[in-house]
């Protein structure tokens, strides 16, 4: 029997979905994480290293080379298929949590008194 994946925290989800279209450097998976979650996600700088660093010992991310831009150095990450199969399994399990709401009876949540 395999193990299920475990859950990815919301920060997690949106660095990992960052990464979908290709390499980004860290402010720049800063950046997408707020776009892709309507702003509810802003990650840090020092949080998404910590991240990074972590999401490379699990596989999902890899580091992608660097390059310097006006003097500064800027790393870039790429998703691994490992880290794309991790998301893709994340939204599936959304996607099913959410279909439990919604297909207990149309409307019944819009009719409670808030």
């Amino acid at each position: 029997m395999t193990k299920a994946p475990r859950p990815l925290r919301e920060p997690t989800y949106f660095v990992l979905a960052s990464l979908l279209d290709g390499p980004l450097h860290g402010y720049g998976v800063i950046k997408r994480a707020a776009e892709l979650s309507d702003g509810r996600v802003r990650i840090r700088a020092g949080t998404l290293y910590g991240a990074l660093d972590r999401l490379i010992a699990e596989g999902l991310v890899a580091f992608n080379g660097e390059e310097v831009v006006d003097g500064r150095l800027r790393r870039y990450y790429r998703l691994t298929s490992a880290g794309e199969a991790a998301l893709l399994a994340e939204a599936d399990r959304l996607r099913q949590a959410a279909d439990i709401v919604e297909t207990r009876g149309p409307g019944r949540l819009k009719e409670r008194p808030a």
